[in-house]
């Protein structure tokens, strides 16, 4: 097994509920049940797919729900998501058990967010558990070794399974099914949505435009549908850890693009399963595409697992002039420009350097980019 970076332990605390978000099948009930195999305390597992476990904790019984929990320390819920007001329930515990400590994980932030949001303010700490990190591979690889699989993360991204499959082949096959019966089930469920053919559609346009400005009415325009579904579909698929958005960096200056937004998907696997595009890089003409999809995520990866608080943008300006990813942080700001050969000729983006004089640059390629997602 490999080792993941989140430490259960470390954020488990009485009182409060430690919630693990992520996308499905990536590894959220194998950590569960790694530290629940180590644990000395008294515990109770369940899941949301119990229905009677539903109807307990949706109940607002305060002697039901006291009743079920009775006699343990830890109580660790797996697909929480599908218990209705499930925050509320969980508030009982908390308020009336003050030694119990309680996890409970879920495959869609939506669905958890909306329920558990408001009853537990102040109750609970979040995590997010994304596809292996780099910085978790370490443990699994040396850099060199890491270095050589680069190829095979671009093309087929670091879902557990993947990584552990032995062929190409392999590989495709538990990407096509993720995406196929896994990765959209949240969103097709959620609301009974119909139009799962647009959902389809709209994920294989943007799997053409990572990297680019994404127009929203360009999109309603193409799948024949209006602006404010591409909107609903598109926040769907970010709660459910299908993509990511990242923002335009503004400070109001006049020529500075800030109104549109660009979208990676978490795994570069995954964005390449749903245009079912899996040749090598030597037949590829999105390799700057996917490394840009690849680093941006493994950069976010890490920052997330560290605990690290930073704001990050793209920078585009109206003339032409862009850079892939800003950090801003304590008044710093960090430029980066991912190049995925070092020979490609970057010039210094100077008219950012001297608006922002507080400013740092520096360029991400396949031979330097290791340390950034694994350092800092």
């Amino acid at each position: 097994m490999i080792p993941r970076f989140i430490n259960i332990e470390e954020f488990l605390n009485p009182q409060r509920v430690l919630i693990v978000y992520g996308p499905r099948r990536s590894g959220k009930t194998t950590l569960l049940k790694d530290y629940l195999s180590k644990t000395r305390l008294r515990y109770k597992l369940d899941s949301g797919d119990n229905i009677s476990t539903r109807n307990i904790l949706s109940s607002d019984d305060f002697t039901l729900i006291g009743s079920y929990i009775e006699g343990y320390q830890l109580l660790a819920i797996d697909e929480a998501q599908r218990i209705p007001n499930i925050g509320s329930g969980l508030k009982i515990l908390v308020d009336n058990n003050p030694d119990l400590k309680i996890i409970v994980t879920g495959s869609s932030s939506f669905d958890l967010s909306q329920q558990i949001g408001e009853p537990l303010t102040g109750r609970k700490t979040t995590l997010t558990l994304f596809p292996f990190a780099q910085q978790e591979l370490l443990a699994l690889y040396n850099k060199h070794e890491l270095k050589e699989q680069l190829e095979n993360f671009l093309i087929f991204g670091s879902y557990p399974e993947v990584i552990t499959a032995k062929t190409r082949e392999a590989k495709t096959e538990i990407l096509v099914e993720l995406v196929n019966s896994y990765l959209l089930k949240d969103i097709f469920s959620f609301e009974r949505l119909r139009a799962s053919n647009i959902i389809i559609d709209l994920l294989k346009l943007i799997a053409f435009q990572v990297g680019n400005l994404v127009s929203y009415n360009e999109l309603a325009t193409q799948l024949k549908t209006d602006s404010k579904t591409i909107l609903r579909y598109l926040d769907l698929l970010e709660k459910s850890f299908v993509l990511k958005k990242v923002t335009g960096f503004s400070r109001n200056l006049r020529n500075e693009i800030s109104k549109k937004n660009k979208f990676y998907f978490w795994d570069n696997g995954i964005r390449n399963a749903v245009i079912l595009q899996f040749n090598s890089l030597e037949n590829r003409n999105d390799i700057g595409a996917l490394f840009e999809n690849f680093i941006s995520m493994e950069r976010t990866k890490y920052l997330s697992n560290n605990r690290i608080f930073t704001q990050s943008y793209f920078w585009r300006t109206y003339q032409g002039s862009e850079i892939d990813l800003i950090e801003e942080s304590g008044g710093k700001i960090d430029a980066i420009e991912f190049k995925y050969s070092p020979k490609t000729a970057t010039k210094k983006p100077e008219e950012f350097l001297s608006n922002y004089q507080n400013s740092s640059f520096k360029i991400i390629n396949n031979q330097n980019y290791l340390d950034f997602v694994t350092k800092g």
